[in-house]
């Protein structure tokens, strides 16, 4: 007898509409029947991907917005808090916020409750990422199911995951009758003619064009044959690309003059709908064209219905449709695809037996034989948990994640910003136009946008990155090769060529534009200034500059790893900033200046990635050591930050001012502990850059908080008769790359101990 009380359901469900938010639903209702109280006791934590959420029915106990770490932490603290038994995550990498969907791993940690994960994406060639989050999910998690055998062998030969720890249960099905009237035909008016069917979420990699090209030569033979393409385009595809996708598909079906024979049925259906389709269809085709696919929601509902099957060599498809349940043809082989349907559609015994095959296995995979297995396999886990405690639950210690950071607030960014770009300085909270327009504040700005987008996925966060970028467009001189820095209010460049910093910093920010692009034409614009100033950074001799670009260099090459002259470029500057040590440096004064000025923490942040990625021990341990040596100057005696100040800066001789502190300082000081904690997996770096936010919270040589989180500003600096009430651009911007800094750093879950 099942003790199982209390199960918790995670991942996508109705109404969103996707394949996991059907599997998850179609499962909890098949579970629901073996849980006592299942209104109370049977809960949904579903995952949003829009701002406003959806209509969830009474199950949906908790709403997670995919890209806002915290709720993932607010889950964890509601399952724990209503003492669920069992949690059931429904895992995809494309439905949790993070890289690669890491910050459901947040969640999972955090759960103190045994985790039975099903994987409905299993890869023989993951990412480090990738495979870094399934063998996390594994370690935390009592089971493992997956719905393809191939994909319990890649678990254990790719992953190496225990092969007792991997259970596999089919992907379940509706339970239906085999109907063999035409009454659906005839509501689709296509009484007589014979059907072929895909239906589905739209999107490239199913192989609909391969189908639609086919179509003439099935016309050939059979020429009362129809093609149905039955489903909405990806809501994903679809917010990014619009219906693009859909319209490339209307203009082949209509060049190949098949408007009579390929219908376009844009509906989303539901499970009684969906049945009739399937069931009034003479063959499911099924084209994907990735081999990887390791499972597929549609093809086991048509399997499962008792449909006859034309598939490409997908690993799912190959062992669903092993022993005549299906047709195998090579992908993309348009003939053979065409020459299978020809066949299939001229013998009807042939296809009759087809159909009885995939029914009668199918009735092993019903939803209320799959939940039966699914309950059982959660009593088990919790069962063991009671006896014996699973390990990693056993042994986790009360962790959490960074969480006590504030939100993001980009309200004073937005006041700060024009149709022009974004303005320089402000009076107070109000922007201050007298001084106008530098390219250096665009090219934060467009580091803050860019950031933003690549953790957030807000759509409303790219047109302030269309501005800036836009403004650097314009800064940029083709004639000189050279970005121009300052303009004024009523948009007159003040200048020909900026500094050489104001250069570099645009390679930086230009960089980190290519690298979090939310869509190709921003790429496009982003990469073709880059290389514009791409030539004259080596002729720049600025250390600084030098190091503005190697960050941005780095970040181009997370996209175009291959550029060999980016590659070239970028240990040229990298050696000249390290040579600068050997010049300058000595055991009491590690430092490549005789004066420790501003931006500093820039040139270690540039020494550590370069020297890790060329690589260069030496250059890299150079990073370090000064970075740490920055740290230990700027720690006043009750450990707090205490920035040097630009008053006179901190001197060889031994002199060092204290004020004017300025934010940015902060921000760098941040940004290289970030680097430094992703290179060395060392938590000093980490909570130094805890410590150092802290200094815009409080913990600063005043004791006075110097952002503004009402509004998203940040005041100009600590002087010493006080806060610089002031919230400009650069301070604001300073700010805001910290603190999405440190929720990155969330990102690839990132514990700290309490």
């Amino acid at each position: 007898m099942l003790k199982l009380k209390k199960v918790a359901v995670i991942g996508n469900y109705l109404p969103r509409r996707c394949g996991i938010a059907t599997f998850t639903t179609d499962l909890c209702d098949a579970i629901a029947g073996y849980i006592t109280d299942e209104e109370d006791n049977l809960a949904v934590v579903a995952m949003d991907d829009i701002e406003a959420g959806y209509d969830y029915p009474e199950r949906v106990k908790f709403q997670i917005s995919a890209n806002t770490p915290s709720d993932y932490l607010h889950a964890a603290d509601f399952l724990n808090l209503h003492k669920f038994d069992v949690s059931i995550l429904e895992h995809e990498f494309g439905i949790f916020g993070g890289s690669y969907g890491a910050h459901i791993l947040h969640l999972v940690k955090n759960l103190r409750m045994p985790v039975i994960t099903t994987l409905h994406t299993v890869l023989e060639h993951p990412t480090a990422e990738q495979r870094k989050i399934t063998c996390e999910l594994a370690s935390y998690s009592a089971s493992l199911v997956v719905m393809a055998h191939k994909a319990k062998s890649l678990l254990m030969d790719v992953y190496g995951v225990d092969e007792q720890k991997i259970v596999h249960i089919p992907h379940g099905i509706p339970d239906v009758k085999l109907d063999g009237s035409d009454t659906f035909r005839r509501q689709l008016g296509l009484e007589g003619r014979k059907i072929l069917l895909t239906f589905g979420l739209l999107g490239p990699g199913k192989g609909i064009e391969c189908m639609i090209n086919a179509m003439p030569a099935v016309l050939e033979q059979h020429p009362d044959a129809v093609f149905i393409i039955l489903g909405e385009t990806h809501p994903h595809i679809k917010k990014e690309h619009g219906d693009a996708y859909r319209q490339s598909l209307f203009r082949q079906v209509s060049d190949l003059g098949l408007k009579e024979h390929v219908l376009f049925h844009d509906r989303f259906v539901d499970i009684e709908t969906l049945t009739k389709y399937i069931t009034s269809t003479d063959i499911y085709v099924s084209a994907y064209l990735n081999r990887e696919q390791i499972v597929s929601g549609t093809l086991a509902y048509a399997m499962g219905l008792g449909a006859a099957i034309v598939a490409t060599p997908y690993w799912y498809a190959e062992e669903l449709l092993a022993d005549g349940r299906g047709v195998i043809t090579p992908f993309r082989d348009v003939e053979a695809m065409a020459k299978e349907i020809c066949v299939l559609l001229g013998d009807d015994k042939k296809r009759h037996a087809m159909c009885e095959k995939s029914y009668s296995m199918g009735r092993s995979m019903i939803w209320k034989k799959v939940g039966k297995q699914y309950t059982t396999l959660a009593d088990a886990a919790l069962k063991c948990t009671k006896d014996h405690p699973i390990a990693q639950i056993a042994e986790r210690r009360h962790v959490q994640i960074i969480h006590e950071l504030p939100e993001i607030n980009l309200s004073h960014l937005k006041i700060m910003t024009d149709d022009t770009g974004i303005l320089q300085h402000a009076k107070y909270s109000t922007p201050d136009r007298f001084h106008g327009y530098c390219v250096d504040d665009n090219a934060r700005a467009l580091i803050v946008a860019g950031m933003h987008y690549a953790l957030f996925k807000e759509q409303s966060v790219i047109p302030l990155m269309q501005t800036y970028l836009a403004f650097m467009h314009h800064a940029f001189n083709p004639e000189q090769k050279r970005f121009r820095n300052f303009m004024s209010y009523d948009r007159r460049w003040l200048e020909e060529t900026g500094s050489e910093d104001s250069h570099g910093r645009s390679m930086w920010a230009l960089g980190i534009a290519i690298k979090c692009a939310p869509n190709a034409s921003i790429r496009h614009l982003a990469t073709s200034l880059f290389l514009g100033g791409l030539p004259r950074l080596t002729s720049f001799t600025a250390p600084r500059t030098w190091a503005f670009a190697i960050l941005g260099l780095q970040a181009y090459m997370e996209v175009f790893g291959g550029d060999a002259n980016a590659r070239r470029i970028r240990q040229e500057l990298a050696e000249k900033l390290f040579a600068l040590f050997g010049q300058c440096a000595s055991e009491d004064w590690p430092w490549c200046e005789e004066t420790v000025t501003y931006a500093n923490a820039k040139i270690p942040h540039a020494l550590i990635l370069a020297g890790k990625w060329i690589p260069n021990r030496e250059m890299y341990q150079t990073g370090l050591d000064s970075l740490a040596w920055l740290l230990e100057k700027q720690t006043s005696p009750e450990g707090h930050l205490s920035i040097i100040g630009n008053a006179d800066w901190h001197h060889r001789t031994g002199y060092s001012a204290t004020f004017d502190q300025q934010p940015i300082e902060a921000a760098c000081l941040i940004e290289a502990c970030i680097a430094a904690f992703r290179s060395t997996g060392e938590m000093k770096w980490l909570d130094q850059a805890k410590r150092n936010l802290g200094w815009f919270l409080g913990k600063n040589d005043l004791h006075k908080q110097v952002c503004k989180l009402d509004t998203g500003g940040c005041c100009d600096g600590i002087e010493a008769i006080g806060i610089n009430a002031n919230q400009g651009a650069e301070s604001t911007l300073s700010w805001l790359i910290s603190l999405l800094t440190m929720y990155d750093i969330m990102g690839d879950d990132i514990l700290v101990e309490r």
